[in-house]
């Protein structure tokens, strides 16, 4: 493991491009800190915090299919690299913005659909090319690197984010738009790995061709069921979108706390992918995989419930953990199942499920909290995933019932 190690690390086109990701997802995880609190600071309105969700969410689902199809026609490095020029655009404009002083939230919202924008084609391009750098007996430990910088991102980026703030929102705008400069650099000197397929290229971007991805998921039910109950779950349990109510309303502790709450779902995946590291799921996948949906939902009810700062970080880090449990578990079924040729079009599928559950989640919160109150919100979003995790084991029962990850086609 340590020569695999350090043979990749040795590959510097592998190096550059896992270093541009996690300074791009440390960037990404600051701003999404400042944007929620400068937003919830300027309006009040947790409907408003929802409708940055939605605002990106939208251009996301709408082209996140031709996206997945570019990604197995077109070279992959140029694809990423221009969606990291839009996500330098976005930080400038919100920095701009802060520095004239904001006094409404729409200037947001327009230029979180500009983030969409660039999120939908970065996603499936990303995740196509990594296994284009590496060679194939080094795939898995380049999966290992790649996501366990990803998951220190998400711990150090929100805490960064929030402890910034308290210097001001253009602080944390310039710092973001620093190091997307930097990655941007990163990854326009990739010399290989992004290059398209002869017969690929040629492909036509036709009806056919976009809802290819779409047939293939849903021919196989188990991975169908498995990204379906991921997505359902996490949008009726996104409480996630209303950190910065809580912080300001209900636990008062500020920008820098919003960033440790931010912070804690992190914590959570992170040591439960060591763990799964050490121990991967080998057995009863089924219950597994609503085992974690279902701790995903307790732990969302305790977090609605919780008035005490310390037992809110907790209950987060749990919910960070279920969270994990699901996500490796519908990975690992969706690359087992999935041919090369049509691994960005799958990927982009997948995307969907992901943003969806996410950005549209987070509008859901918002505007129940907007009709409820952020507290009763919460509590009904996490029996909502209880009972979704209740009624896929009847929906998918060969999902509930699966023993073991199927073999690689």
């Amino acid at each position: 493991m340590n020569n695999e190690r350090r043979a990749l690390l040795r590959n510097a086109d592998f190096t550059r491009y896992i270093l541009a990701r996690f300074l791009g997802s440390l960037a990404v995880q600051m701003q999404t800190v400042a944007v929620g609190w400068q937003v919830y600071e300027v309006t009040r309105s947790p409907l408003d915090l929802g409708l940055i969700g939605l605002s990106q969410f939208l251009p996301f689902v709408l082209l996140i299919l031709p996206a997945g199809h570019f990604a197995d026609t077109r070279d992959r490095r140029r694809i990423i690299a221009g969606c990291y020029v839009l996500l330098l655009l976005c930080a400038l404009l919100l920095l701009a913005f802060s520095w004239h002083g904001l006094r409404s939230a729409w200037p947001v919202f327009g230029i979180m659909t500009l983030f969409g924008v660039a999120r939908a084609f970065a996603m499936p391009a990303s995740q196509a090319l990594l296994p284009n750098l590496v060679e194939r007996e080094h795939f898995g430990t380049a999966v290992a690197f790649n996501s366990s910088l990803w998951q220190v991102s998400t711990i150090v980026g929100p805490a960064l984010g929030g402890l910034l703030y308290l210097a001001g929102a253009t602080i944390v705008y310039a710092t973001v738009a620093t190091l997307l400069a930097v990655s941007l650099v990163m990854l326009v000197t990739l010399r290989r790995g992004g290059e398209a397929s002869a017969a690929a290229s040629t492909a036509p971007l036709d009806r056919h061709a976009l809802l290819e991805g779409l047939r293939f998921v849903r021919g196989r039910r188990p991975v169908l069921g498995a990204i379906s109950l991921d997505l359902f779950a996490v949008l009726f349990g996104g409480a996630t979108a209303l950190l910065p109510v809580y912080a300001a309303d209900v636990l008062h502790v500020g920008p820098s706390g919003l960033g440790w709450l931010r912070a804690a779902p992190g914590v959570g995946a992170a040591l439960t992918g060591v763990v799964l590291g050490v121990l991967p799921v080998t057995r009863r996948v089924g219950h597994w995989m609503f085992g974690g949906v279902i701790v995903f939902g307790i732990a969302t009810l305790v977090f609605g419930l919780s008035t005490s700062f310390w037992i809110s970080l907790v209950a987060l880090t749990v919910l960070g953990a279920g969270d994990m449990v699901s996500v490796y578990i519908r990975h690992l079924l969706v690359q087992l199942q999935t041919p090369d040729d049509i691994r960005g079009r799958v990927s982009a599928v997948n995307s969907v499920f992901i943003g969806a559950s996410n950005e549209l989640g987070e509008f859901e919160s918002g505007f129940v909290a907007a009709w409820v109150g952020a507290i009763p919100a919460v509590v009904i979003g996490g029996c909502a995933t209880l009972f979704v995790a209740l009624a896929w084991t009847r929906i998918f029962p060969e999902l509930w019932r699966m023993d073991r990850f199927p073999d690689r086609e």
